[in-house]
């Protein structure tokens, strides 16, 4: 398949399996993400837990690499796990799989530090590329919820209070908000892997953000892209 094939490059043989947390109340995709994710060699199940407040804990307990994390749970939901998650892990990486579409949710979901953002009922490689693409530090929107989040985040002018970006940020920053990694980006624009990082760091900086979701959020807010 082919988005295991990129998941597997990117993490070479002698690198331990991503270790994931799944945390979901629903126990026939609980088994079917155990079964799907399990029978691949790049992934371990650490956990699968049925709450918000039980997610927490084992993040806290096991430090996955990726957690897969519903919203509608019991105890507290998934954008509250997942922000208390964040601000103790904050390397850990979300994806969030869940039926709910509506634009508040995905908003305050990625607001909350989501990485990845797929809707239940995708295809299973949708739901490997939300994993691929977190896991190697992309924003992944379904496409269910995309176009609605980028319409709807645009103002018709963009933000004067956001710092300015040299032409080449910006070049950066529009390969960015579509998903593409450093390696990507790279290659598009003709960049090494070092120079990347230093105009995602230096973008970063000028939007005051922590990581790359928050600086796509950022720009789809601002108008920049």
């Amino acid at each position: 398949m082919e988005i295991l094939t990129v998941l597997s490059a990117s993490r070479p043989s002698s690198v331990q399996p991503l270790r994931i947390l799944i945390v979901e109340d629903d126990p026939m995709i609980q088994l079917g993400l155990e079964r799907i994710l399990s029978s691949q060699p790049q992934f371990e199940i650490v956990e699968v837990a049925e709450d918000g407040f039980r997610g927490v804990k084992a993040a806290l307990e096991h430090k996955p690499d990726l957690i897969i994390m519903d919203i509608g749970l019991p105890k507290k939901d998934g954008i509250a796990a997942t922000d208390e998650i964040k601000q103790q892990l904050p390397h850990v990486r979300v994806v969030m799989l869940t039926s709910h579409t509506d634009q508040t949710e995905v908003l305050a979901a990625l607001s909350s530090g989501a990485d990845a953002y797929c809707v239940k009922g995708a295809s299973i490689e949708q739901m490997l590329a939300a994993i691929a693409a977190a896991a190697t530090g992309a924003l992944y929107l379904d496409p269910q919820v995309a176009r609605c989040v980028m319409d709807n985040l645009r103002p018709a002018t963009p933000d004067p209070s956001i710092g300015h970006l040299t032409e080449r940020e910006m070049d950066v920053l529009r390969l960015l908000v579509e998903g593409n990694n450093n390696t990507e980006i790279g290659e598009a624009l003709y960049l090494s892997p070092n120079t990347v990082k230093t105009h995602v760091r230096g973008i970063m900086n000028k939007l005051a953000v922590d990581d790359r979701v928050q600086a796509a959020v950022v720009a789809l807010r601002a108008g920049l892209v």
